[in-house]
């Protein structure tokens, strides 16, 4: 798992997978629209917009790092201004 603060914005499970905040599970289920097969709701916390990916090459690798972006982003908007990154 990677953090910022003391909040995760991924979890890397595997070689091949990546475990990332999608925004709300309406948006996040777009994404498992677009990608089937290689994006999948995660266990215990998709209902809160998490996702898992393959890392494969199905999603492009300019779209896996606004991917990994955008998960950053949101943990970091949870976060107390004091605990946020300068």
């Amino acid at each position: 798992m990677i953090k910022v603060g003391d909040k995760i914005f991924a979890f890397l499970g595997s070689d091949t997978a990546i475990g990332l905040k999608c925004g709300d599970r309406e948006t996040a289920d777009l994404l498992l629209d677009r990608y089937p097969g290689v994006a999948s709701k995660m266990a215990y916390i998709g209902q809160h917009g998490w996702n898992t990916f393959v890392i494969d090459g199905t999603i492009p690798p300019d779209e896996i790092q606004d991917l990994i972006d955008t998960s950053y982003d949101l943990i970091v908007a949870k976060l107390p201004k004091s605990k946020r990154p300068a």
